[in-house]
């Protein structure tokens, strides 16, 4: 048994660039950066932060979400597998692409940060099954993820 499972938090780099199939289907991509913080080691030594850029790909449904509501600067949770593809460049050299096919994505931040021009639906993230074929989706809030813990209950928490 073998698993390629990828999860990250981070920060998107660019405007999804988005593509339109004559079959109706689309692709979104877009780089996503998360970061590593800095510190300072036990002898004084500063370690500084560091960054990694992520090619993240999304399909069909997950890829319209990403249109409406994923820009420049939105930081998402996204949850996917590896894949690696090959292309020959312009000197005919192999090239490698990693990239991460997201499976589900969900926007971090206030809800008013996800409202597109003219929808006010503040939705906040979509989960899509990870078969190829498939097309259905369906939204999930953070609000439905939320602890149902009294005050009191919270209080007792080691955190």
């Amino acid at each position: 048994m073998s698993v390629n499972k990828v999860i990250l938090i981070g920060n998107v780099g660019k405007d999804p660039d988005i593509r339109y199939f004559d079959n109706g289907s689309a692709v979104v991509n877009f780089p996503l950066a998360t970061t590593e913080r800095g510190y300072t080691a036990a002898n004084g030594t500063q370690i500084p932060d560091r960054t990694e850029w992520h090619n993240v790909v999304c399909w069909r449904g997950l890829a319209k979400v990403a249109e409406q509501f994923v820009k420049k600067g939105t930081q998402l949770f996204v949850e996917g597998k590896i894949r690696t593809r090959s292309y020959d460049d312009q000197n005919g050299i192999k090239r490698y692409v990693v990239e991460i096919y997201a499976d589900n994505l969900e926007l971090l931040g206030k809800k008013g940060d996800f409202q597109s021009e003219g929808n006010t639906s503040g939705g906040y993230g979509q989960q899509q099954s990870s078969s190829p074929a498939s097309t259905t989706s369906q939204y999930q809030s953070p609000a439905s993820s939320t602890s149902t813990a009294s005050t009191d209950e919270a209080d007792d928490l080691p955190f």
